[in-house]
């Protein structure tokens, strides 16, 4: 008998508010802004996770193209084919 009765009241205090929130009105911007936290709140991990993932990763992929434009060990040279001074002087000798 108890059962029944917890059951009926459960069911009761629904179907009335129900009606009391079929009644119920918010204006439009308290819709929006809800909608809008209802976005963020399901998309949290989603959004801030991987900011906050790319830019340890992005700080990763810095440091390593850092580490690879370090300066060799191997020193590269150029041949010049002649001074500027002596392409000067040949032409004033010419």
């Amino acid at each position: 008998m108890r059962v029944w009765l917890a059951c009926f009241l459960v069911l009761f205090a629904l179907a009335e508010l129900f009606d009391w929130l079929k009644k119920f009105n918010l204006p439009l911007p308290i819709y929006i802004l809800g909608g809008a936290f209802l976005a963020v709140a399901s998309n949290y991990d989603k959004i801030f996770d991987s900011y906050f993932a790319n830019s340890s990763i992005e700080a990763s992929l810095e440091q390593s193209e850092l580490d690879s434009l370090t300066p060799s060990t191997n020193p590269i040279s150029f041949p010049i084919a002649s001074p500027v001074e002596d392409a000067q002087i040949s032409q004033t000798d010419d």
